[in-house]
C-alpha cells in the first residue's frame, strides 16, 4: 500500500500545528533581551519585569487545562484558530503599550492565546498519528523540535530585531505569522468531538487560578513587600487553601478539568514532573542570564541574542534524534540522559563570576539544550501514549499546564534570589544552579524508577472513563 499520501498529510498537520507551538514558545523567552530597554522606557522594577514574563506564563498555565478540554470537545482546530487570532490581537496591544500595567495585560491576553494553541496543536498531530506508534514519536519529535528551537531563538531574535528597532516590534512581528499559521491551519482536518459530558469545570478552572497566580503573586512579591507583608501573606494563603480544594473538587467533578485518574499510571505522573522540573529551571535560569549578560556584562540586546546562539544550533538536531530513539529503545534511555546532560550544564553555572569570560559559559550553553531536547520528545511521547486519542487535548493540557506553572515559578524563585540589586545577580545565579542540580538528579531517579524502557501501548480502555 502507497504510504505517501499518508505522510504527505502527516507532514501538513505537524507543519500547520508548528506554527502555533512556536509561536507560543517564542513569546516565552523572546521578551528577556528586551527587559532592561523595558525597564528603562517603561520605568520598571525588576518584580515588574518578572510579571511581564510571568502574566504570559501563568495565564497560559492555569488556562491549558479548560483550553484542553474544550479541544476535545469543541473540536481542536477551532480552538486552535481562535487561540491564534486571539493571540495576534494581544501582541498588538503589547506593542502599543504606554506603561509596565498595560503591557503585563497584554502578556495576560497572549497567555490566553497561547493556552488555545498548545494543547489543541498536539492534539491534532496526535489524531493524524494515533494508527501507529513509530510515527507519532518521531512526528512528535519535529514538533517538539520547532518549539525548542523557538524557545532558545527568542532572545536572538529579540535582540535582532532590537538591534534596528525599538522593543514593541517584538510583538508586532507575530501579527503576521498569526495569519500565515491560521492559513495553514484551515488545511488540516477538524478531530473528532468527544461529548460524553457538557459540563463545563468553571469550579476548577478558578480555584487552579487562584492556587498558581496566589503562589507566584507571594513569591514575586515578598522580595520588594517582605514576607510578613498582608499582600504577600493573603496571596500565600490563598494558594494554600486554593490548591488542596482544587484536587478535592476535582475528584468529584463529573466532567474534571484535571482528570486524576490520569496520575493511577506511573509514568504519566513521573512525565509530568519530568516536565515541570525541565522549565523550572530552564525558564527560571534563562531569565537570570538575561540580567546577567546584559547588567554584569554591559552585553547589548543584540549581542546578549547572539550569545544564546548554541541554544538554538543544538535543539533542532537532538530533538530530532531524540523521536528517532524514542522510537527504538522507549522513552526511559532519552529522558535519563537528558536529565543528567542538563545536570551537568547547571553545574558549569556554578564556575561563573562577575569577569568570566563568554567561552567559559559555552560548554553550558551547548548541554541544555542537548539534556531538554532529549528529554522533553520522550516526555510528551510517554504522556500521549498513557491516554485514549480522545483525551489526547486533555492529556497535553494537563502536561503543559503543569510545565508553564513551573515555569512561572522558576521565574519567581530564581529573580527573588537575586532582587534588585545587580551586586546580587552573580550569588543568585549560583544558588540558582544548585537548586537546578537538585532537581535535575531527582527527575533522573524518577525515569529510571517510574519511565516505561519500551514505548507504552495507548490505554484505549480510558475511552469510556468519564474525564
Amino acid at each position: 500500500m502507497d504510504q505517501r499520501p499518508l505522510r504527505r498529510s502527516i507532514a501538513r498537520v505537524t507543519t500547520a500545528t508548528s506554527f502555533g507551538w512556536a509561536m507560543a514558545q517564542l513569546d516565552v523567552t523572546i521578551v528577556n533581551v528586551a527587559l532592561p530597554r523595558i525597564a528603562t522606557d517603561l520605568h520598571a522594577s525588576v518584580a515588574g519585569l518578572q510579571w511581564v514574563v510571568d502574566a504570559y506564563a501563568l495565564s497560559f498555565a492555569v488556562l491549558l487545562l479548560s483550553m484542553g478540554y474544550l479541544g476535545d470537545r469543541l473540536g481542536s482546530r477551532k480552538v486552535y484558530l481562535g487561540g491564534m487570532a486571539l493571540f495576534g490581537i494581544a501582541s498588538m496591544l503589547c506593542g502599543c503599550a504606554t506603561d509596565i500595567a498595560w503591557l503585563i495585560a497584554g502578556r495576560a491576553l497572549q497567555g490566553v492565546g497561547a493556552a488555545a494553541m498548545l494543547p489543541c496543536s498536539l492534539a491534532l498531530l496526535n489524531h493524524a498519528t494515533a494508527h501507529e506508534h513509530t510515527t507519532r514519536a518521531r512526528a512528535i519529535g519535529w514538533w517538539t523540535a520547532v518549539g525548542s528551537i523557538s524557545i532558545a531563538a527568542g532572545p536572538i531574535i529579540g535582540g535582532l530585531l532590537m538591534s534596528v528597532t525599538s522593543w514593541r516590534s517584538i510583538f508586532f512581528v507575530n501579527v503576521p505569522v498569526c495569519v500565515v499559521g491560521a492559513w495553514f491551519a484551515l488545511l488540516v482536518p477538524e478531530t473528532e468531538r468527544h461529548v460524553q459530558h457538557k459540563h463545563f469545570d468553571l469550579r476548577g478552572q478558578w480555584l487552579a487560578i487562584l492556587a498558581i497566580t496566589g503562589l507566584t503573586t507571594a513569591v514575586i512579591e515578598a522580595h520588594p513587600l517582605g514576607w510578613t507583608h498582608p499582600v504577600v501573606l493573603a496571596c500565600a494563603a490563598t494558594a494554600l487553601l486554593a490548591g488542596p480544594l482544587f484536587v478535592w473538587v476535582e475528584s468529584r467533578s463529573p466532567a474534571p478539568m484535571l482528570p486524576l485518574h490520569f496520575f493511577k499510571m506511573p509514568g504519566f505522573s513521573a512525565a509530568v514532573v519530568y516536565g515541570m522540573v525541565m522549565n523550572l529551571t530552564y525558564y527560571g535560569i534563562v531569565f537570570l542570564l538575561s540580567l546577567y549578560l546584559q547588567r554584569v556584562h554591559g552585553y547589548s540586546a543584540l549581542r546578549t541574542g547572539l550569545a544564546y546562539l548554541p541554544l538554538t544550533a543544538t535543539f533542532f538536531g537532538v530533538n530530532v534524534f531524540s523521536g528517532w530513539l524514542v522510537s527504538r529503545t522507549g522513552a526511559r534511555l532519552p529522558m535519563l540522559l537528558g536529565a543528567l546532560i542538563d545536570c551537568a550544564g547547571f553545574a558549569l553555572f556554578l564556575l561563573l563570576g562577575a569577569d568570566s569570560p563568554y567561552l567559559l559559559m559555552l560548554p553550558a550553553f551547548a548541554l541544555l539544550p542537548c539534556g531538554m531536547g532529549l528529554g522533553v520528545p520522550a516526555m510528551t511521547t510517554t504522556v500521549l501514549s498513557s491516554v485514549a486519542k480522545q483525551a489526547s487535548g486533555t492529556a497535553s493540557g494537563v502536561l503543559n499546564s503543569a510545565r508553564q506553572a513551573a515555569g512561572a515559578i522558576g521565574v519567581a524563585v530564581f529573580g527573588a534570589l537575586v532582587g534588585d540589586s545587580d551586586s546580587h545577580i552573580v550569588a543568585g545565579l549560583h544558588l540558582s544552579a544548585l537548586i537546578s542540580v537538585v532537581l535535575l538528579l531527582s527527575i533522573a531517579m524518577l525515569a529510571l524508577r517510574y519511565i516505561a524502557p519500551v514505548l507504552i501501548a495507548r490505554h484505549d480502555k480510558f475511552d469510556a472513563v468519564d474525564y
